[in-house]
């Protein structure tokens, strides 16, 4: 009865929501592009990409932070199984785009199709998948049963729980404790999640602790911080301090342009890079710079030329170039953090040895929070005005600055592994799958 009525009010949700994904295609440009594969429909040059042979590997990233936890975890499998072909799947344009740069002859990046039984049946029998990878905390229910009617093993890496989403799903554990007893195994981010998710119905004996995978990131690129510096060379004086705001949000901006608004005077040397978390919202943060009259350059619009006497703002409104702004700068805040709830991930600065800030809100992250508090690599404000005097402690202390810079790239280091540990555990359910 509990598939019946799922399946009979998924199509009814969909239909509701339609107009907000039809929204989506409107305002983000590209989003429509491909459409037909969240239906299970492919083109033929993929169609044929997953007819060649070989152990196929279905990894589902849901968005643009599981995207790089996925592309890790399939670098590192792909020796260990040399003949596997990897699809890449993901739900969003943004993830999409990221997954495309990582498209090779042997990964195929595709959109997660719609969780309905013959859309799935659909994908399945295109993609013809010997394992499913699912990661961090994705169930998707139509999915997972027919993995099982195909006897795929399906495994949940980097998996975590947090306090806020144990509450949510303990309402439905009818629901987990009918799907998480399907994986073969599960690879926890920390004790803590494992032990939340055997409470909502993991198996024992398939659920261990390996860490997070989110440390398993290298240093920035050189190409990748060489651009972005040559870019805030164009454009800002020599000598600038760089402060960027990454992956923010509505109203965080707001308040890093209020604070520099301030700190002018203080710091005149001091330059702010805005990286808004949703590019879509340039007009929106355009708008906010505007208001308080600051010069600025606008990354998506190369042809218009710098301000006389320079800038003092940038927005970087393009994607997949946030990593080498953290390289370029002096300090960096990670938005979602302050205004919103969830936090993004501090450990992509903090790998470039970056002096990082937030707001409180990383519920996202519980166990990665508690790492960078113990090392003293992070400095987590409560508002608006504390961010605004832990931005000028920071930027008035070098000694500071980098000695948390230092702690939390030596962090990252010392906590990295977990996706070895991962590809090892795919390697053994292929092997037994092959067996």
């Amino acid at each position: 009865m509990i598939w019946w009525l799922y399946n009979l009010l998924f199509p009814l949700v969909f239909v509701f929501l339609l107009p907000k994904y039809l929204l989506r295609m409107a305002k983000r440009g590209g989003y429509a592009k491909d459409f037909p594969e969240r239906f299970g429909s492919y083109p033929q040059d993929v169609k044929e990409k997953l007819s060649a042979p070989g152990p196929v590997v279905w990894v589902q990233a849901v968005s643009v932070g599981e995207i790089g936890i996925a592309r890790s975890f399939i670098d590192a499998l792909s020796p260990l199984v040399p003949e596997a072909r990897f699809v890449l799947s993901t739900n969003t344009s943004t993830g999409y785009a990221l997954a495309q740069k990582a498209a090779s002859g042997k990964l195929v990046p595709i959109y997660f199709p719609l969780d309905f039984p013959p859309i799935v049946k659909r994908a399945f029998r295109a993609i013809r998948p010997d394992l499913l990878v699912l990661v961090e905390n994705e169930m998707w229910p139509n999915a997972m049963r027919r993995c099982v009617a195909e006897n795929v093993p399906m495994m949940l890496v980097n998996a975590r729980i947090s306090e806020h989403s144990f509450r949510g799903y303990k309402k439905i554990r009818f629901l987990t404790r009918d799907l998480l007893p399907k994986l073969s195994r599960v690879c926890a981010q920390s004790d803590g999640d494992r032990e939340r998710l055997l409470a909502l119905g993991a198996r024992s004996e398939a659920a261990e602790t390996t860490g997070s995978a989110k440390y398993d990131i290298p240093p920035t690129s050189p190409d990748a911080a060489a651009a972005a510096k040559a870019y805030l060379a164009e454009i800002f004086p020599p000598g600038a301090s760089v402060l960027c705001g990454g992956s923010t949000w509505p109203g965080e901006e707001a308040v890093l342009l209020d604070w520099f608004a301030a700190a002018r005077g203080k710091f005149p040397d001091l330059r702010l890079v805005l990286v808004p978390r949703h590019a879509e919202r340039r007009e929106e943060v355009v708008a906010e710079i505007g208001r308080r009259g600051f010069r600025y350059a606008q990354k998506s619009r190369p042809e218009k030329a710098a301000p006389e006497g320079g800038c003092e703002v940038a927005l970087v409104d393009t994607t997949g170039e946030l990593r080498g702004f953290y390289a370029a700068s002096d300090v960096v805040f990670v938005g979602k953090s302050l205004c919103e709830k969830g936090g993004q991930n501090p450990i992509e600065p903090a790998a470039d040895g970056k002096a990082v800030v937030t707001g409180p809100h990383l519920e996202n992250f519980p166990a990665i929070r508690e790492d960078f508090l113990a090392a003293g690599a992070i400095a987590i404000a409560k508002d608006a005005e504390e961010l605004g005097r832990t931005l000028d402690r920071l930027l008035s202390d070098a000694e500071s600055r980098e000695g948390m810079g230092r702690r939390a790239r030596e962090l990252v280091r010392a906590k990295a592994g977990a996706t070895h540990k991962m590809a090892l555990r795919a390697g053994e359910l292929l092997a037994s799958r092959r067996a």
